[in-house]
């Protein structure tokens, strides 16, 4: 063989070796499209939802924090006049306040950006109803705050200063006051979570209706045995202004799973 086969020969052998190479980032995009992603990749973006969540609350927090006196003037109204017994303890309460509500306001902010985390595990039919499920939970998480602070929570405090007489005034600190509000406020939110859980477990079909409807009695029981628990005052009409909303909220969720998902 001459050497100018030779090297012909060398020639087409490394074309062929350079056509033979894979570009790795082609295999990554070819893999992004299909919607896997490796570890590294979900912790990555779970690290920038969260931050994206907090700047959220943050912003929220400094929003909330220029009215935060017309909304201690507002949280304040069941009790009345509040009192501070240590000279840093209104501002740091003001910033507690400004805090929780703008974490408050950046809930829909949060629901979306837990539902873009896990958007790209689900199938097209499970994105719709996780779509629903977003916005209908925060929706049910504030009307279990608006029903708490505007119904629960001024009997709750009408009953604690029904203790006080002439030679016993009731002086609320600031921010023992706020602390008992979240205490009281907070639990209702998740309270009326319950039908939306009740439907996606029927859904998944770990609950029937069969079900739902064999331990109503018990559920009944346990309704007022929480409404004693999270509430913290002994009467029974606090105590049944959580257990009636709690066994409504489960015939809501028992007449969803049978009727609607005929489970």
């Amino acid at each position: 063989m001459s050497e100018e086969h030779l090297k012909q020969l060398e020639k087409i052998s490394e074309e062929d070796a350079d056509d033979s190479q894979i570009n790795p980032d082609e295999n990554v995009d070819e893999d992004s499209d299909d919607g896997s992603m490796s570890l590294t990749n979900h912790l990555e973006e779970l690290r920038s939802r969260i931050i994206k969540c907090l700047i959220s609350v943050g912003i929220c927090s400094c929003f909330t924090f220029s009215f935060v006196e017309e909304i201690m003037h507002y949280i304040s109204k069941p009790a009345g006049k509040l009192y501070f017994m240590q000279p840093s303890e209104a501002f740091f309460t003001y910033l507690k306040v400004a805090v929780v509500a703008g974490f408050l306001i950046s809930l829909p902010v949060i629901f979306y950006h837990i539902w873009r985390f896990f958007l790209p595990a689900l199938t097209k039919s499970e994105r719709g109803i996780l779509g629903l499920i977003v916005p209908i939970s925060v929706l049910l998480f504030f009307g279990g705050l608006a029903f708490s602070f505007f119904l629960v929570l001024p009997a709750g405090i009408r009953f604690f200063m029904g203790f006080g007489g002439e030679d016993l005034e009731a002086l609320f600190s600031v921010n023992k006051y706020f602390d008992f509000v979240i205490a009281f406020v907070l639990p209702f939110g998740f309270v009326f979570e319950l039908p939306l859980i009740i439907t996606i477990l029927g859904k998944l079909g770990i609950l029937t209706s069969q079900f739902l409807q064999r331990y109503r009695k018990i559920v009944f029981f346990l309704s007022f045995v929480i409404g004693a628990i999270i509430t913290p005052t002994p009467d029974v009409f606090t105590q049944s202004m959580i257990a009636i909303p709690m066994i409504l909220l489960y015939e809501i969720g028992y007449l969803i799973v049978k009727y609607i998902l005929r489970n």
